[in-house]
C-alpha cells in the first residue's frame, strides 16, 4: 500500500470525527444571549477537542511526508491512532455536558494521554521502516514535547480529583506547546530537496 493511500483514510476518519463533535453542539432554547450560558462548557470542550484533533491531523500528515515506506505494522500502528482519536467525541460530549466534572477530566485525559501514546508508536514505526537516517529519523531528533506531553497528561489526570482547574490547565498547556506546526520535518524535507536537485 501506498502511503496516500494511508493519509486519505486517516484523513476521512479524522473528518467524521470533527463531524460527529460538532453534531453534539445543540442549538439553544431561547432567543437570547443567555440562553447560550448553559452551552458554554459544551463549547469549550469542543474547541479544546477540535484543536486537539486539528493537532493530530497536522503532526500525521507531516510524519508521512516524512517518510517513503509503510508496513503491516505502520498500518496497525495507524488504527491504533485512529481509535484513540475516535474516542474524543465521546469524551468530549460528557465532559461538556457535566460541566467539567472530575470523573469526566480523568476520562479525557486518558484519551488525550492514550492518543498520544498511540501517535508515538506510529513515530517508531515509521523510523523502524524508514531508518534513523531517513528525512523523518533526522527531524525528530530529542522529541522534547513528545517526552513532556505523556507526563502532563499524567499531571491533568491525577489532578482531576483534587483539582480540576490544574487538570484543564495541563491539557490546554498541551495544547499550546503542539499548536504551532512542529517545524522539525519542513526544515529536513526542505534540506533534502537541494540535495536531490544536485543529483
Amino acid at each position: 500500500m501506498h502511503k496516500t493511500r494511508l493519509e486519505a483514510f486517516s484523513d476521512g476518519v479524522i473528518a467524521i470525527i470533527i463531524t460527529i463533535m460538532v453534531l453534539e453542539l445543540k442549538v439553544p432554547h431561547g432567543d437570547s444571549f443567555a440562553a447560550l450560558r448553559p452551552l458554554l462548557p459544551v463549547v469549550l470542550s469542543y474547541v479544546l477537542s477540535f484543536v486537539y484533533v486539528g493537532i493530530y491531523w497536522n503532526n500525521h500528515h507531516h510524519l508521512l511526508t516524512g517518510v517513503t515506506r509503510i508496513s503491516g505494522g505502520v498500518l496497525w500502528a495507524n488504527l491504533h491512532l485512529l481509535f484513540w482519536l475516535s474516542m474524543t467525541p465521546v469524551a468530549t460530549g460528557w465532559m461538556g455536558e457535566n460541566h467539567f466534572a472530575p470523573a469526566t477530566l480523568a476520562l479525557y485525559g486518558v484519551v488525550l494521554l492514550m492518543s498520544a501514546l498511540a501517535f508515538s508508536i506510529l513515530q517508531n514505526r515509521l523510523l523502524a521502516v524508514n531508518g534513523r537516517n531517513s528525512t523523518l529519523g533526522q527531524a525528530l531528533g530529542h522529541d522534547w514535547k513528545g517526552k513532556v506531553s505523556p507526563l502532563l497528561y499524567c499531571v491533568g489526570i491525577g489532578s482531576s480529583f483534587f483539582n480540576t482547574w490544574v487538570s484543564g490547565a495541563c491539557y490546554v498547556l498541551v495544547a499550546l506547546l503542539w499548536l504551532a506546526p512542529d517545524p522539525r520535518i519542513e526544515r529536513a524535507l526542505a534540506a533534502t530537496k537541494p540535495a536531490e536537485a544536485e543529483a
